[in-house]
């Protein structure tokens, strides 16, 4: 690329990317005029038609946008994508439900790999302490609904999310804390679990 690009073509950028990520889809025309803060869906066209031209987003067969993988070096200003953190997650409501979005965190594509999509949560209390995850630490988890033995979920427990190590036998799951306080038990649940997701990072806190 010859030019460097203007903040609103990043900008741009950062939320066509974001919503591949958050949403499996990119955002509208109207949609990106909203979120760049244009009062005409013509200057957000005009600014996706730029991003074409620069070959840095193509249109799919479907009309969709996508990312054009291979521009590395026009895509440094925009490898990252913004990742809820969750606070309390209140008994009956998604996990990702406005109310229980606290903020939205810069985190690198590197990490939160596209196309799958992400959240933060923070860790309370000490049962996970053993696998380095420590109260008010961050996690960082990939959206799934199924999970593997051994892989630390963050699963709805009586309405609350919880993060233990997952095992299934043959007809029950187990939910095993790792810590050094005994007073963490398995939690032992039919099939019927509600898994939110797979931790893939730990961000230890620095306060």
């Amino acid at each position: 690329m010859k030019r460097r690009l203007s903040n609103k073509e990043l900008a741009a950028l950062r939320h066509i990317r974001n919503g591949l990520v958050h949403k499996g889809r990119a955002p509208s025309v109207r949609e990106l005029m909203g979120a760049l803060g244009y009062k005409s869906p013509r200057s957000a066209a005009l600014i996706i038609s730029r991003l074409m031209d620069l070959k840095l987003v193509r249109r799919r067969e479907n009309g969709g946008l996508q990312i054009v993988r291979s521009s590395e070096n026009a895509l440094a200003g925009a490898r990252t994508v913004d990742v809820p953190l969750v606070g309390t997650v209140a008994c009956g409501t998604p996990m990702l439900a406005e109310e229980n979005i606290e903020a939205a965190l810069r985190v690198s594509t590197d990490v939160a790999r596209p196309p799958h999509r992400y959240f933060m949560l923070r860790a309370k209390g000490d049962s996970m302490d053993q696998k380095g995850i420590k109260d008010q630490d961050l996690v960082l988890v990939r959206q799934q609904v199924t999970a593997r033995n051994g892989d630390w979920v963050v699963a709805l427990v009586d309405g609350e999310a919880t993060i233990k190590e997952f095992h299934r036998t043959a007809d029950l799951i187990l939910l095993k804390p790792r810590s050094s306080n005994p007073a963490h038990q398995p939690i032992v649940l039919n099939q019927d679990l509600s898994i939110q997701g797979v931790v893939v990072r730990v961000i230890p806190s620095v306060s």
